[in-house]
């Protein structure tokens, strides 16, 4: 069958849907081995998700955090790329159905990463802004800028406090790091821009549903990055749930929030396939064993955050970050060869090599271990880390010499709205006396 144009050879044939840390770190390490390899993604590059809520504050231009999957694999032999949503798979012919057409397959790795979860809230869906792709922080960065041009256009009060708050729902690595960054723009660069608005008007809320933020890290390093964000003027709402939204004001457990913005960072679920196992599902994942096949099968995998191996010590599977999805694939494709060849297979064992989240300038928690610190050293640290994780010495120099002006010019100089953005929904304008 030559589906999607992909040529037939000798080799057995890995299909790889998705081309995340997941997938591409699995191809890496089956480079030069007796398998022809298929990638499969609906975009033709690779996003290095930890980065793009800097696209969405101006701090990056996309191209920085973007890699073309092409160029990753361009000396790799019997690789085929081709841009392909997978829609379903049929595990008894190992046929996978795409939007351009069936493909067969000796062993297919769903590497499909995650979605935003929000938790059954229609009105959330439809009217929140999420960041989990370039278009969409993109998106997010133009929907700011226009709120701030439509605030110097109105003098009705209301309506210019929603144009200019901000609520940001989820106070994980995400969360934190797009809080803080908001808030530099608002205490630096925005009184520049806007020196006809009062910037002091803007409100940047930050609201989590646990009793602390960054939930998964250590209580030291949650303190510190709450000390941290309150000290920028972000104003944290703890043990705080979202009700509803109508686009103008988020409904919560607590205090209505008047904002035309909210955002939505609060969960995420698995992209899964149609066509596996509903009893290999559980709530929105992939249930795998220790060897990442999917529960009840043999040739079928799953990697990443698309994937739950659950365990009597971790009953609710390793956790969804890239560290997970990068070890999962290297360790697959180790497994691949050596059931190639024969021998069996080694379980996935996840090392924790620490977490870490940015609140702004010279300000980072880290936790490693049982060392848990903050400031100056562990935002060099944490500059370091991502800096090497970018794909291709392209993007480390030029995020690099963004980083090194943002820094010493006090600015960010990526403020444009390239793509004017609209919502789906018009959402009518305050009718109250203006001010």
């Amino acid at each position: 069958m030559k589906a999607l144009n992909i040529p037939e050879n000798k080799h057995p044939r890995v299909v790889v849907i998705g081309g995340g840390f997941a997938g591409i770190n699995l191809i890496k390490n089956l480079k030069g081995k007796p398998f022809q390899i298929v990638l499969l993604d609906k975009h033709n590059y690779h996003t290095f998700q930890p980065l793009l809520y800097q696209v969405a504050t101006a701090g990056l231009e996309p191209d920085s955090i973007a890699y073309p999957l092409r160029k990753i694999f361009k000396d790799f032999k019997h690789f085929h790329f081709r841009v392909a949503t997978a829609q379903s798979v049929d595990l008894k012919t190992k046929i996978l159905l795409t939007d351009r057409g069936p493909l067969d397959f000796d062993h297919l790795i769903i590497a499909t990463g995650s979605d935003t979860n929000y938790f059954g809230n229609e009105s959330v869906r439809e009217l929140s802004m999420s960041m989990k792709t370039v278009p969409e922080a993109l998106n997010l960065r133009s929907l700011m800028l226009q709120n701030f041009e439509e605030a110097l256009l109105t003098d009705n009060y209301s309506e210019r406090e929603a144009l200019m708050n901000f609520v940001i729902v989820g106070a994980g690595p995400t969360g934190v790091e797009l809080a803080g960054a908001l808030a530099e723009l608002k205490n630096v660069v925005l009184p520049k821009d806007y020196p006809d608005l009062d910037i002091r008007q803007m409100n940047i809320h930050l609201v989590e549903a646990a009793g602390k933020v960054l939930p998964p890290m250590s209580d030291e390093s949650s303190a510190r990055a709450q000390r941290y964000l309150e000290k920028l003027g972000v104003q944290v709402w703890l043990d705080t749930m979202v009700k509803d939204y109508d686009g103008k004001k988020v409904l919560t457990n607590k205090k209505d929030l008047p904002t035309r913005t909210l955002i939505w960072a609060a969960g995420v679920t698995g992209n899964t396939l149609e066509g596996v196992p509903s009893e290999s599902m559980e709530k929105g994942r992939i249930l795998v064993d220790e060897f990442n096949r999917i529960k009840g099968t043999e040739s079928f995998f799953a990697i990443g955050d698309v994937a739950l191996m659950k365990t009597e010590q971790k009953p609710k599977g390793d956790p969804m970050v890239a560290q997970t999805a990068i070890q999962q694939g290297e360790t697959l494709a180790k497994n691949l060869l050596r059931s190639s060849s024969g021998k069996e297979m080694k379980p996935f064992h996840y090392k924790d090599k620490g977490s870490m989240a940015t609140v702004g300038r010279n300000k980072a928690v880290v936790d490693i271990k049982k060392f848990h610190f903050g400031g100056l050293f562990a935002w060099f640290l944490w500059m370091v880390v991502h800096l090497v994780a970018l794909v291709g010495f392209r993007n480390r120099a030029v995020a690099l010499l963004n980083w090194v002006y943002n820094y010493f010019s006090y600015d960010k100089g990526i403020r444009l709205i390239i793509r004017p953005w609209k919502r789906k929904i018009t959402i009518p304008k305050e009718e109250t006396p203006t001010v």
